[in-house]
């Protein structure tokens, strides 16, 4: 397991333990309750896009890397010819 992945679990575990605590009674208030929620897909969102943008660095090289063996291909046919 990743640390990214233990963090988002932690704070989902974290916000389902405020959540209960506020409808359980005397405990934070719905505004500290809603701030944890918050606080927590902010971060996870966080922690989801950068993930996403190294997976499209890492397919732009692909693809970059494709385009460059294309036409390298192309070339030596042509030569062929």
């Amino acid at each position: 397991m990743k640390l990214r992945d233990l963090i988002i679990w932690i704070l989902f575990i974290l916000t389902i333990i405020i959540i209960f605590w506020y409808i359980l009674g005397s405990s934070p208030t719905l505004e500290q309750a809603i701030l944890i929620l918050i606080l927590t897909l902010a971060i996870t969102t966080i922690i989801k896009t950068s993930v996403i943008e190294n997976k499209l660095e890492n397919l732009e090289r692909s693809f970059i890397r494709l385009a460059s063996d294309f036409k390298e291909h192309t070339k030596h046919k042509q030569n062929v010819s």
